[in-house]
């Protein structure tokens, strides 16, 4: 675990894992974690990505370990998480890197990429949304009033529970894994995850598509095409990869097939060839 410091003391923890040849300099990944998740989620990508590059893995401030100097009275918005990651960067003395980013962590993504062009060499958005659909809200609300009501009143791990598989994931994923979801989901500060709620309900991230110079590969279910419309029409390089699934976390979903689509976007413009 390392830790950078954002400009304003919070330390910002995050991990590398690199089992690349140690005579290449093979280029980074950065993999964004999403809603109330850390680096821990992306366990699945790990041993299949950094074979080839470099995987860096941050934790939002307030979640997972990003939590030494904050405050939910201090800075907790997405021009902060932006400047946060331009700061970890600097930290870790990465210029640019592989950009790809599940849920909120796309979302993320999309203005990292329009303030921070010379950061990004490729961005990756799986299942990210531009802006947040009001169903998509009173499905997390849970008939509590509100998706934040919902968190406070049933607590994390409970409201994970109550709605794993409603459009997260599907049955066949298997208890085990639901209840490990739940669990890790569940050590998140139950007030930070719902005041994390009004960003994601108040976010809309049109403005910064158009800014976006980075090749972009977007990784969508079918039932999505609204926000691949915006990016198809807004986003300068994008290229779309539908999964035939109503459910939206994709890349736990289908991790191989999504790392092994991340992997080849970002080989291909690297201008390098995948080997053993």
């Amino acid at each position: 675990m390392h830790f950078a410091e954002a400009r304003d003391g919070v330390k910002l923890a995050y991990q590398i894992v690199d089992y690349t040849d140690p005579w290449k300099k093979a280029p980074t990944i950065l993999l964004q974690h999403g809603f109330g998740r850390n680096a821990r989620f992306w366990y699945k990508w790990v041993p299949m990505l950094s074979r080839h590059f470099v995987v860096l893995m941050p934790d939002m401030r307030g979640f997972g370990a990003s939590r030494e100097g904050f405050s939910l009275s201090g800075n907790f918005d997405l021009p902060t998480f932006s400047s946060d990651l331009d700061s970890l960067l600097d930290a870790a003395g990465i210029d640019s890197v592989h950009y790809v980013g599940e849920a909120f962590g796309g979302t993320l993504g999309m203005q990292f990429a329009a303030e921070f062009p010379k950061r990004i060499r490729t961005l990756t958005l799986l299942s990210a949304p531009v802006f947040l659909h009001q169903k998509v809200k009173d499905i997390f609300a849970l008939s509590e009033g509100s998706w934040a009501d919902a968190i406070r009143a049933r607590g994390v791990k409970a409201w994970a529970e109550g709605t794993n598989t409603v459009s997260r994931f599907p049955t066949w994923m298997g208890q085990g894994f639901l209840d490990w979801y739940s669990r890790e989901l569940g050590n998140t500060d139950t007030e930070t995850l719902a005041k994390f709620t009004e960003i994601c309900s108040a976010y809309d991230q049109s403005p910064f598509l158009s800014r976006i110079k980075a090749p972009t590969l977007g990784v969508y279910s079918r039932s999505r095409e609204e926000q691949v419309d915006l990016l198809r029409k807004h986003v300068a390089d994008v290229t779309v990869l539908h999964i035939d699934t109503e459910y939206y976390l994709l890349y736990q979903i289908f991790p191989r097939a999504c790392a092994d689509a991340v992997m080849h976007f970002a080989a291909e413009h690297e201008g390098i060839v995948l080997g053993d």
